[in-house]
């Protein structure tokens, strides 16, 4: 694992990667939606594997994943639902109550998100409201790992702008018991989910 950084190298990282993952975000979208010639295609391409061997020239030996700072903070910049330096990442901007028994987010899905015509594909409403669900499991120093997902698909979900949002029902021991909801720019409820959430034992 990498060493951990400095408050001053994350606020420093955070302004240099963040454009750049927005501007992948877009560059996704607009390759699945453009209807330019062949010729500016090839341009195009020419120019991205530039990029590539620009940012490629030095990586890091392991997948990025999770990073750490001085501070005690995680760093989840790797991660798929809320990296800041993953462009496959919406990305989710969680916002959770003082207690931490609710979280919810907004969020704008675009063609990079489709399954059927004009509608989230299921696997990624999966993916949302794990995490947020997740996220109210979630303790200092004590993450918490997905035990069990139930999903309703209660209506199909449009791309665009939309909201999720979950909540503590229930805590045994160290398992959450949690549901929610993602919802559209109307409020209407698309998917449902339940799921169980455990902390594990730290080892003595």
């Amino acid at each position: 694992m990498s060493e951990p950084i400095t408050p001053e190298d994350v606020q420093r990282a955070q302004a240099v990667f963040e454009p750049l993952t927005q501007s992948l975000r877009e560059l996704i979208d607009v390759t699945i939606r453009s209807r330019v010639d062949e010729s500016e295609v090839r341009r195009a391409h020419a120019l991205i594997q530039q990029a590539g061997e620009i940012l490629g020239s030095r990586l890091d030996p392991v997948p990025f994943g999770v990073r750490t700072a001085t501070d005690g903070r995680t760093l989840p910049w790797g991660n798929v639902a809320i990296g800041m330096r993953n462009a496959i990442a919406p990305p989710l901007r969680v916002d959770r109550d003082e207690a931490g028994q609710r979280a919810v987010a907004d969020l704008v899905l675009g063609a990079a998100y489709e399954g059927p015509p004009g509608l989230v594909h299921g696997g990624v409403c999966a993916l949302i409201l794990d995490h947020l669900l997740g996220a109210t499991a979630h303790r200092p120093d004590r993450p918490a790992f997905t035990g069990t997902l139930t999903l309703r698909y209660v209506a199909p979900t449009p791309l665009g702008r939309l909201r999720v949002e979950a909540w503590v029902e229930r805590e045994d021991g160290g398992k959450t018991f949690a549901e929610g909801n993602l919802l559209d720019s109307q409020g209407r409820v698309t998917v449902h989910a339940t799921g169980i959430f455990i902390r594990p034992v730290a080892k003595t």
